[in-house]
């Protein structure tokens, strides 16, 4: 049975290879990967190491092929705006980031970076994407959200499951 950090590390990763798959090989080309999380590194260290581990089941070589650029606001929302210039001034290739308000500064600070958000709430009502069906931008993820939109395609899913 698969734990939770297992599931969302090999999601993110399934979601951040299919931009990079949609480019094209390029030969030699080290993919740089923005992630950026809502609290400390040493609390929540464990989210980037299973981002980490779900890269490497997809067979990326950390270093070789993918560079992840950390960082962490500390439980202080007020840095994203801050963190999200950094990122967005190393320019890379995507952004993943894992909580809403988070998700909000990355919409504002680039509309052109590809960003993927994980376990977020209902990215909607955030104001994220245009709609579930078409969400538009460059904003696409996993939202945890129990909305009665999101309930119907949690019933889905567990129709076609069982």
């Amino acid at each position: 049975m698969m734990d939770r950090r297992t599931f969302l590390g090999t999601l993110t990763g399934g979601l951040l290879a299919a931009p990079l798959a949609a480019e094209g090989q390029q030969a030699n080309k080290v993919w740089r990967v923005g992630f950026l999380e809502a609290g400390s590194s040493s609390a929540n260290r464990h989210f980037l190491d299973a981002f980490r581990q779900g890269l490497r089941e997809l067979g990326y070589t950390e270093g070789q092929q993918i560079v992840i650029e950390d960082r962490w606001a500390d439980g202080r929302s007020e840095q994203f705006p801050g963190l999200v210039a950094q990122l967005v001034g190393l320019r890379p290739d995507v952004i993943v980031v894992s909580s809403t308000p988070g998700a909000r500064a990355v919409n504002v600070g680039t509309r052109t970076i590809p960003a993927i958000f994980v376990a977020i709430g209902d990215p909607v009502g955030a104001g994220l994407v245009a709609s579930l069906g078409h969400p538009g931008g460059n904003m696409t993820g996993l939202s945890m959200a129990f909305t009665p939109e999101f309930l119907g395609k949690w019933v889905e899913l567990l129709k076609n499951k069982c």
